[in-house]
């Protein structure tokens, strides 16, 4: 029997990945205000970068240890159960969306149609071709898009991780190729189109592929998964990367503003190439520089193992919190997308003032922090646990053999 030593989880992977989910509820709640604030506007990447690459880092703490511990085969397998379990978790929240949206239309209290607002109107008119696109996932509609790409994504472990048998290098140099033969960042300086033929198709009565390409968003995921697993090492805190990093943020801010690029004039012949670089589709070379730099700024500034966030006082609680729904961004990230539903109609009925932008999204973040504590609840599985006392209405007398010393539970660690 041997003894192995828990890795502990980086608090920096929760808090940000707890940032990511309060930032995406707010872009995915229609009309409202607090979109214009965030990091969407301020430069190439957003929280889907965020959110992708901290899923990266988890993924390589929580299925690396199996395949570590018991083999390709169980990591594998293992990976096969969490596909699974994100694949009816993307059925059950479009079904109750569509069923959300297809009421709120019912009841024809507003000028707008919320079915139309989602583009589900195909949906209703042909349910039964679109059911088994549905099910196939060859019906994406956007709004449902980010759970199928990381479904791929997660499906392309096993395969990287069979790589990095060989050589952590093969399995990044893989990512990396893959990358380049779908995005081809070099093609925009060309002239020449992106490429659109390495992805899958998003509605059964067109040619539109998946919003967010799987085999380009991978290397984000792969990149957090390598620094995690130790196959890229953590880049050194030096005052002239801090620097470099700076200049890139503020550089991407200029030229993610249309005025920058209708007013200079040497930056109109490059449009078409910053466009192509900045594709979120096909997650664009820029996006990439773009995250690159701000997550390096986000590591520097939180210190090594995550010193620099708050502990104490009431700054501690609230990073605590955003911790907590970093933990459970599954659960978490599926109620995001129904009550940010809810909080557009609030907005259709209520308007957008101050007061209403305050209420709604403070609601709705209270409710995300609420599902993630039950959901942390429910995963302690407190059933199983020893009551501390017996209940002496319910308790039968103990007879003179039942009065044996309490077994003592040994935890071993193998």
């Amino acid at each position: 029997m041997t003894s192995t030593t828990k890795k502990v989880r980086d608090p920096r992977l929760d808090f940000f990945r707890g940032l990511g989910m309060f930032i995406i509820f707010v872009a995915h709640t229609p009309m409202n205000p607090l979109t214009k604030w965030i990091p969407a506007r301020f430069g190439f990447s957003d929280a889907t970068e965020i959110f992708v690459f901290c899923s990266g880092m988890a993924s390589a703490i929580a299925f690396g240890a199996v395949f570590d511990r018991h083999g390709w085969l169980i990591g594998a397998a293992r990976v096969a159960h969490r596909v699974w379990q994100v694949y009816w978790a993307q059925i059950v929240v479009f079904f109750v969306i569509a069923g959300l949206v297809a009421y709120l239309d019912s009841l024809a209290f507003a000028e707008r149609s919320f079915v139309d607002g989602l583009n589900l109107a195909r949906f209703f008119e042909d349910p039964a071709t679109n059911l088994l696109g549905l099910l196939t996932l060859t019906y994406v509609p956007n709004y449902f898009d980010i759970l199928p790409m990381y479904i791929v994504i997660l499906a392309m472990m096993p395969l990287v991780m069979a790589l990095a048998h060989f050589s952590p290098r093969a399995a990044i140099v893989g990512c990396l190729l893959l990358w380049a033969a779908v995005s081809q960042p070099w093609i925009a300086v060309l002239d020449v189109p992106v490429f659109q033929g390495l992805n899958l198709p998003a509605e059964p009565w067109s040619e539109r592929t998946w919003f967010f390409n799987p085999f380009a968003w991978q290397l984000i995921f792969f990149t957090g998964f390598a620094f995690m697993r130790g196959w890229i090492p953590a880049p050194p805190v030096r005052r002239e990367l801090v620097w470099l990093s700076i200049a890139v943020v503020i550089a991407a801010f200029f030229l993610h503003h249309r005025f920058v690029l209708d007013n200079v004039p040497a930056l109109q012949e490059a449009r078409n190439a910053i466009a192509a670089l900045t594709t979120k589709t096909y997650f664009g070379l820029f996006r990439f520089v773009h995250f690159l730099a701000l997550a390096y700024l986000a590591f520097v500034a939180a210190g090594v193992a995550g010193r620099n966030l708050p502990s104490t006082g009431w700054k501690g609680q609230g990073v605590e919190i955003v911790k907590m729904v970093g933990q459970q961004s599954l659960a978490v990230f599926l109620t995001g997308l129904v009550i940010a539903r809810l909080a557009g109609v609030a907005f259709v009925i209520g308007g957008t003032g101050p007061l209403m932008v305050l209420l709604v999204n403070a609601a709705g973040f209270a409710i995300l922090i609420l599902v993630a504590r039950m959901t942390a609840w429910f995963k302690s599985q407190p059933w199983k646990r020893r009551p501390e006392t017996a209940n002496a209405l319910s308790a039968s007398p103990r007879r003179p053999s039942d009065m044996t010393a309490p077994s003592v539970q040994v935890a071993v660690s193998s």
